[in-house]
C-alpha cells in the first residue's frame, strides 16, 4: 500500500439542498461587526477606516485577509472543512454578516448561491469578486476554480483592484500588500514548475474532479472514465459500467496515481482506493476545502503538491 497523506479531515456529504435565510439582512446591527464598521479609526497601518468585506468560503478567506491586511475586516462565512458548500444552507447570522458588507466575494458558478441570494437582498447591493466570472468561466463548468493556478492570481488581481476602488487613499496599501502575498506564493509556483518539468504526461485518475485546473497546469493527463467523472460532478451515482470501468483501469496501471477527495467518502470511492491499493498505484489524498491545521492557502496547496510528486515518483 502507497498512501500520500496531507492534512485533512473527513466529510460526509448530505443531499443538494441549497437554501437562504435572509431574515437577519434587513435589521441593523444585527451583530457586532457593525459597530467595528461604524470607527472612524484606522486599523493597524491603513491610512484610514477598513472596508468590511465578506468572503463566502474558506478556499478564498485566506488570499482575501492578506491582500487587504489592516486595511479591511474580513469575515468568512464558511470556514470548517467539515461542512460542504455545496449543500450549505446559511442561518440567520450568516445572512447578517453580510449586512454591513462594503464587498463580498464569492466563488461563484453555482457553488456557492446562497451567498449571491444573500447579496440580491441588500440595498445597496454591495460589489461582488465573483471568481468564476473572473476566470472567465461558466456555471456548469468545473466550479473548483480555486485550484487553478493562473486563477488564483488573476482573482488576486481582481480583489486588490476592487479594494483600492473603494479606498482609494489605502490604493499604495493594497498593492504593497499584494506583493507580498506574491511573495508568499513563490514556493507553490515552484512546486508547479517543478512537477510539470518532472512529470509532464504522467497519467491520473480520480475519485472527484477538485484538482482537475491544477492538473492541467502540471501537464498531467486525466485517464478518469468519462462517465464516472460526470455522475461524481452532478453528484449521482455512476452507472455500474462506469464502476466497472474505473476498476479495470486502475488494475491495468493505466493511471499512475489516484486523487481521492477524502471530503467525499462512500462505499464506491473507498472500494476504488482498495483496489489501488492492491496494485500499488499510489493514492494521493486531497481536500476541496481548506485542510485542517492549515495555516495558510500556500501551505494547504503546497503540501498537497509535494504530496502528489511523491506520489508520481513512487509510479515510476
Amino acid at each position: 500500500m502507497i498512501i500520500i497523506p496531507v492534512m485533512v479531515i473527513p466529510q460526509v456529504r448530505t443531499s443538494f439542498v441549497v437554501g437562504v435565510l435572509v431574515t437577519c439582512v434587513i435589521a441593523v446591527g444585527c451583530s457586532s461587526d457593525s459597530e467595528s464598521a461604524n470607527s472612524t479609526v484606522p486599523a493597524g497601518d491603513c491610512p484610514e477606516q477598513p472596508i468590511q468585506v465578506v468572503v463566502s468560503v474558506d478556499q478564498w478567506g485566506d488570499i482575501v485577509e492578506q491582500l487587504a491586511g489592516d486595511c479591511a475586516t474580513v469575515t468568512t462565512v464558511i470556514e470548517s472543512s467539515k461542512v460542504d458548500p455545496h449543500d450549505y444552507e446559511p442561518t440567520t447570522g450568516d445572512a447578517a454578516k453580510f449586512t454591513d458588507a462594503e464587498l463580498v466575494v464569492v466563488n461563484g458558478m453555482d457553488y456557492d448561491p446562497w451567498a449571491t441570494k444573500i447579496v440580491a437582498t441588500l440595498n445597496p447591493e454591495p460589489p461582488v469578486v465573483d471568481a468564476g466570472k473572473v476566470a472567465g468561466l461558466s456555471d456548469g463548468e468545473n466550479p473548483h476554480v480555486w485550484y487553478g493556478p493562473d486563477y488564483v492570481f488573476e482573482f488576486a488581481s481582481a480583489v486588490t483592484a476592487e479594494l483600492s476602488k473603494l479606498s482609494p487613499k489605502a490604493a499604495e496599501y493594497f498593492t504593497a500588500q499584494a506583493d507580498s502575498w506574491n511573495t508568499s506564493m513563490q514556493p507553490y509556483r515552484d512546486e508547479i514548475a517543478s512537477i510539470k518539468a518532472s512529470y509532464s504526461g504522467s497519467t491520473y485518475a480520480a475519485t472527484e474532479s477538485v484538482l482537475d485546473y491544477m492538473a492541467v497546469a502540471l501537464g498531467l493527463k486525466d485517464v478518469t472514465p468519462a462517465g464516472f467523472a460526470a455522475a461524481a460532478a452532478n453528484e449521482t451515482d455512476p452507472s455500474p459500467g462506469d464502476a466497472a470501468s474505473f476498476g479495470k483501469l486502475i488494475k491495468a496501471g493505466t493511471a499512475d496515481v489516484l486523487i481521492y477527495n477524502v471530503q467525499t467518502v462512500g462505499a464506491l470511492p473507498e472500494q476504488i482506493r482498495s483496489a489501488a491499493d492492491q496494485v500499488k498505484v499510489p493514492t494521493v489524498e486531497v481536500t476541496e476545502t481548506v485542510a485542517l491545521g492549515a495555516t495558510s492557502f500556500e501551505q494547504w496547496q503546497v503540501e498537497q503538491l509535494e504530496a502528489l510528486s511523491a506520489a508520481l515518483k513512487a509510479s515510476l
